[in-house]
């Protein structure tokens, strides 16, 4: 899936192709109404409220086909692949059940798990959900990466848009490790998504500011990682 580039994007036709069934109309419209209740992130190191999120945790065995959920606990990332945020444990609402066990989240966790399987294969790995809303507003930017063009520090990270209003900007960009450019597109549209091997590509996304001042703006993405453990 990753091949040598290190990375892949599926646009939404292709993304729901591979999914199956599970990315009914049904199930993804359930999914990204779960975005409205999110809650604001209170550790943004720049003081900034345009962020709101909720976390999950989950466990891949070798030979189980199912992610199994754990106990609700912080997110956590060393300074080296967050200088902004990073350093310190970070509680964030936990996922709701419902939307973890959605059909087209469960989905979404197995096609990325087959990706993270190529990095390293054969492991047990420890996934972490992300669900984030990013908005922008009276003439204040948001900042969907403000640490910049960055790895994780897990072996592979998908990132699904699920909602993109009224916004200019919010470009994703892919490095090598030396930080030169390999791509560089817009997530737009439910399930156009990218994922990538982080032990090879680094990437970040652009600032994002309203098109319509006078209107809600939002970027919605989910992003799952997998490290092995």
């Amino acid at each position: 899936m990753l091949g040598a580039a290190g990375f892949a994007r599926l646009r939404p036709e292709a993304a729901r192709a591979a999914l199956g069934e599970a990315a009914s109309d049904a199930a993804l419209t359930h999914l990204a109404a779960s975005w409205d209740r999110l809650e604001v992130d209170g550790f943004m190191a720049d003081g900034g409220r345009y962020r709101r999120r909720r976390i999950a945790n989950f466990l891949a065995l070798p030979g189980d086909t199912v992610h199994r959920r754990g106990l609700h606990r912080p997110h956590f990332q060393a300074l080296a692949h967050n200088s902004v945020n990073g350093g310190v444990d970070r509680w964030f609402g936990a996922v709701e059940d419902a939307v973890a066990a959605n059909p087209a989240l469960l989905a979404l966790l197995a096609f990325g798990r087959a990706a993270a399987a190529e990095v390293a294969p054969g492991t047990p790995l420890f996934c972490e959900m992300h669900q984030f809303r990013v908005e922008a507003g009276g003439g204040a930017p948001g900042y969907p990466t403000p640490e910049g063009v960055h790895q994780d520090g897990v072996a592979c990270v998908l990132i699904a848009m699920l909602r993109r209003e009224n916004l200019e900007g919010g470009e994703t960009v892919i490095t090598g490790l030396d930080r030169g450019e390999r791509a560089r597109f817009t997530l737009d549209g439910m399930l156009d998504l990218a994922v990538m091997d982080d032990r090879r590509v680094m990437h970040g996304v652009s600032p994002i500011a309203a098109r319509d001042p006078a209107r809600a703006s939002r970027r919605d993405v989910l992003v799952l990682t997998w490290k092995p453990v």
